[in-house]
């Protein structure tokens, strides 16, 4: 080394500056896994957010998602989604209650859950709600202008109900309907639909429409 303090031709660098030498090209790697890493997060939750965006007050109570692939022509397309703890059937969802309450609290509740009292639309859909033996309320009611209503506005049609034998009767005071699985029941037709009165205690069905992703 000369006067100055440099390295002389021919003389080693000292060790300290080989080993800073040596260091920059991972501190620059790592940098940049860490850059590449903040920005795969941030779209990560972009997209959940822009996903799930809309079921803001059923994810305050249900905070995980069951997933299965979606299917169609034997190809993979996403995935359908359902809250944790509700029952997936098509394309609908369905959260069966353990606690029992009026049609309109039942209605309430539903709503509450960014969901709404179950709409049976067909004979398959009937048969997966027959698999419970209580009385769940559905979201069919004519307490508010005498006439059958679904909850989601869906036309009534009496040829896509599944009354009981000698079911409704007495509308001039049961004007909400219930599955009521057990009595006189047709298993051929599955039908078990009973018009009860609106404030007796029943457990619910609620139904959401699954979320694809």
């Amino acid at each position: 080394m000369n006067r100055q303090g440099s390295v002389s031709p021919g003389t080693a660098a000292p060790a300290e500056e080989r080993s800073c030498s040596w260091m920059k090209p991972w501190i620059f790697l790592v940098s940049a896994l860490a850059i590449k890493t903040a920005f795969v997060t941030v779209c990560l939750v972009i997209f959940l957010h822009g996903s799930y965006g809309q079921y803001n007050t059923l994810l305050q109570d249900a905070t995980e998602w069951c997933c299965v692939p979606s299917v169609a022509a034997g190809k993979k397309e996403g995935w359908m989604c359902c809250p944790k703890g509700w029952k997936r059937f098509q394309k609908s969802c369905y959260y069966i209650s353990d606690d029992t309450m009026s049609w309109a609290e039942s209605v309430q509740n539903c709503t509450g859950m960014g969901s709404h009292l179950v709409v049976i639309n067909s004979k398959a859909e009937q048969v997966v709600t027959n698999d419970y033996e209580t009385k769940y309320y559905i979201g069919l009611s004519a307490y508010k202008t005498g006439q059958w209503q679904w909850v989601d506005q869906t036309p009534y049609k009496v040829a896509d109900t599944f009354w009981k034998p000698g079911e409704p009767n007495l509308l001039f005071a049961e004007k909400c309907a219930a599955i009521h699985v057990k009595g006189n029941t047709d298993s051929s037709t599955y039908s078990n639909w009973n018009n009860i009165l609106c404030f007796t205690s029943c457990y619910r069905i609620c139904e959401l429409a699954v979320k694809f992703v």
